[in-house]
């Protein structure tokens, strides 16, 4: 099997300040802003820089995270920042552009303080949303929408919490 390997560079950091979050960009990115203007969502890809050893890297599965999964789950079924490439995905509402500063204020992002952010695209219905979704039937009572996820109680679904 063929090994690649490759050179990321992050484009910015993901800043939190008393409970407002920012991306900001590397100034040579800030120009990569034009035209974002009314996209209510991004598409963020950001690097799990606190899970990125080599130990993380090398699990592949694990006990079940989520109360009402499986036994196991390999790494693939879960939203955990452990695994191969510990390269996250979230889509942000966006509440602000400073293209002067090159800082995008977003309404939530599962990312710490200081966490290298990768890519950004805008969140486009017509590739990103998909009509008929299914799910295993272990996580299926989670929320259907995003928006909903902010009211519903995950600290119930997650074995860590116990």
């Amino acid at each position: 099997m063929h090994k690649n390997t490759f050179t990321l560079e992050a484009i910015g950091t993901v800043r939190i300040e008393d409970q407002h979050y920012f991306i900001d960009l590397n100034p040579k990115y800030i120009p990569a802003l034009e035209g974002v203007e009314g996209f209510s969502h991004m598409n963020i890809l950001w690097w799990c820089h606190n899970f990125d050893e080599e130990s993380s890297r090398a699990i592949v599965d694990m006990d079940k995270p989520y109360k009402a999964a499986p036994d196991k789950l390999g790494v693939f079924a879960t939203r955990s920042p452990i695994r191969p490439n510990p390269i996250a995905l979230t889509a942000c509402q966006v509440i602000n552009i400073d293209h002067h500063k090159g800082s995008i204020q977003l309404a939530y992002i599962d990312a710490d303080n200081g966490t290298p952010v990768l890519d950004m695209k805008p969140y486009q219905p017509s590739v990103d949303r998909i009509k008929d979704v299914s799910v295993p039937h272990w996580c299926s009572h989670w929320p259907e929408y995003y928006e909903d996820s902010a009211t519903f109680d995950w600290g119930s679904e997650f074995t860590f919490n116990d």
